[in-house]
């Protein structure tokens, strides 16, 4: 987000770049069984595919079965080195989420953290897709690939790289964001908006 956020005072902010359009075509789905039997005859392959499946092998796993998606997007952390984590609960009302905003201090260097649930199925191609506005204005945009995940009782998570917040005046104020939690076949698991301010320090 940082060095991409513009001076919320310029007259103008440059039009987003248009979406590019890749030739790239996801793999067709497979369900668990498919994978295993897939390649069954190479032994090492068939072991490795197993440990790397672990309890889904077993028939897959449920750990909601009144929640028929999925991925289930559990929580946002804004994660600062040195601090308490600021956490966003993705479970309730998505609605009353803005209502709760992070304060930043100008210039640190965050990560965030996406905690989620697969079940079911292995989802492939995971992405969370950001989307930063400053007074309606798209400021920033950011794309991270999460990866493919076997369904698990446990929570997993997803980090993103660090990040710094911009710095300076101009840079100081409220921010919207809406967040995306997609795959490649471009199933929306969940989107939400969330807000935040940047501040000359922590308690400001």
């Amino acid at each position: 987000m940082a060095d991409s956020l513009k001076d919320p005072m310029e007259n103008h902010v440059e039009e987003q770049e248009p979406e590019v359009e890749s030739n790239y075509k996801p793999p067709p789905e497979k369900t668990i069984e498919q994978l295993l039997e897939t390649d069954k005859e190479d032994e090492s392959l068939r072991k490795y595919k197993e440990t790397l499946l672990g309890e889904a092998k077993s028939g897959g796993v449920v750990v909601d079965p009144n929640d028929p998606r999925k991925v289930i997007v559990k929580k946002l952390a804004l994660c600062v080195s040195g601090r308490p984590d600021m956490e966003l609960d993705l479970s309730g009302d998505l609605g009353q989420l803005k209502k709760q905003t992070f304060v930043i201090r100008e210039g640190v260097s965050y990560r965030i953290r996406i905690d989620f649930i697969v079940q079911r199925e292995i989802v492939h191609g995971l992405k969370y897709v950001q989307k930063t506005y400053r007074l309606g204005v798209p400021v920033d945009k950011m794309t991270h690939m999460v990866g493919s995940y076997p369904p698990k009782t446990e929570i997993q998570s997803y980090t993103t790289p660090p990040e710094d917040a911009p710095a300076g005046v101009m840079a100081r104020g409220s921010y919207t964001v809406s967040s995306l939690f997609t795959d490649d076949d471009k199933h929306e698991h969940l989107k939400w908006e969330w807000s935040f301010d940047i501040k000359k320090d922590w308690k400001e």
